[in-house]
């Protein structure tokens, strides 16, 4: 008898195999009463007959000849789309997507393409010009206004054109909600939560505590660097991922085992500081001696991406405008993943924890579990600043809305 439950541990490998499929979600008004609700419309709705009030009677219209009216919004940016932006990120752009990408979202504007990127791009099968034209053919299917044909009609020539100038009206405004939906899916997400409490808590955790009970000590040095050790890990291959090469990655890792040496040293120093009854002080060399390889880590890819910004500006591929510099380009590429700025905060409390932890409660500073937690503060506040992200782009396209509403009013 065959069982289509497959083991626990297949599951979980087989789930990044499954292909995402695209999915549409709909804010939907089906009455002419709905009209007079203006706080309760979708707010794209409400901004299109802000912009031109006469709107009002047509989409009245619609709805009382039982049609809907629709806001619909892609939930997240098409897999092929993603590929055709990684693509071109690689062969011409060195690793990054800003400023060429709202440039050509925007403006229709293509990033520049050498007669040796073309052709190597070709050897492998890839046309880049084809691949500009395909983000370009989809950057209208992430927010539109649709008619809903409720009752199984034919829309006419006169409907469609109509929705096609309300859209005309909109896209402007859409454009901006597409850059930010696609870079930040396109910004290469690696920390999550329940993947860092699964480390923190079943891995990380047990053995610490084993070690701590076993030789006092060896468990706080266990805790503050396995989850660095784990994270450079998935950041090398991340980054090998993102196009980077093994030499680059290999230059880079230079500065990280002397920083790992040190902030294993500094581990060593934690339980005398217990000892010598200075809680605060060993709460913060715990903290730090944590979050020390993660921050090298950051700043390390901060330098990487304005090398790419040097290479870009060198080959006439950007231009740098009055007041910019290429740190800020750098900062800017690397902060579009939620979780850097998520491990910068992490990084910052994560000291401040261990302190108060080892100073309040100084039994939990021999507790494996505590202490793995303490380890991986950052991991963990850089998977709630990634699971967070989407609402807090809803919350600003949102108050760009009501901003422009405002103006016009």
């Amino acid at each position: 008898m065959s069982s289509n439950l497959a083991p626990w541990w297949k599951r979980i490998f087989s789930a990044h195999s499954i292909q995402k499929i695209d999915r549409y979600s709909l804010e939907i008004v089906t009455t002419p009463a709905e009209l007079a609700l203006q706080d309760q419309l979708p707010l794209e709705i409400r901004y299109v007959l802000a912009l031109k009030p006469s709107r009002f009677e047509t989409l009245r219209e619609m709805l009382e000849a039982g049609y809907g009216i629709a806001v619909r919004s892609m939930d997240c940016t098409p897999e092929r789309l993603l590929l055709a932006i990684d693509r071109i990120s690689r062969f011409t752009q060195y690793n990054t997507i800003v400023p060429w990408l709202p440039n050509l979202l925007r403006n229709e504007e293509l990033p520049v393409f050498s007669e040796r990127e073309l052709r190597e791009a070709e050897e492998q099968g890839v046309n880049l010009y084809e691949e500009a034209k395909s983000i370009l053919e989809q950057r209208f299917e992430f927010k539109r206004i649709v008619l809903v044909d409720l009752h199984n009609r034919c829309i006419n020539e006169t409907q469609r054109q109509s929705m096609y100038e309300i859209n005309q009206d909109l896209f402007p405004l859409a454009i901006d909600a597409i850059v930010h939906r696609v870079v930040f899916d396109n910004a290469h997400s690696r920390t999550e939560i329940a993947q860092t409490l699964i480390k923190a808590l079943i891995i990380i955790g047990p053995i610490a505590h084993i070690l701590e009970h076993t030789l006092t000590g060896l468990g706080k040095i266990f805790a503050a660097s396995s989850d660095d050790l784990l994270a450079e890990l998935a950041e090398l291959f991340a980054l090998r991922g993102s196009g980077f090469t093994w030499r680059q990655l290999l230059k880079r890792s230079r500065l990280l085992i002397p920083v790992f040496i040190l902030a294993t040293y500094a581990v060593f120093q934690v339980e005398p500081l217990l000892h010598a009854g200075k809680p605060i002080t060993a709460g913060i060399l715990f903290g730090f001696s944590a979050v020390a390889l993660s921050l090298v880590t950051a700043i390390q890819s901060i330098f990487m991406f304005r090398s790419s910004y040097v290479a870009l500006c060198a080959e006439k591929k950007m231009v740098l405008k009055t007041g910019e510099s290429l740190l800020r380009w750098a900062f800017r590429q690397d902060f579009l993943n939620p979780a850097r700025l998520g491990l910068f905060i992490g990084a910052a409390c994560s000291p401040v924890l261990a302190a108060l932890v080892f100073s309040f409660f100084p039994e939990l500073s021999k507790n494996g579990w505590i202490l793995a937690g303490l380890g991986s503060v950052e991991s963990i506040v850089a998977g709630l600043a990634v699971y967070n992200a989407k609402f807090v782009e809803k919350a600003w396209f949102r108050h760009k809305i009501l901003g422009r509403m405002r103006r016009m009013a």
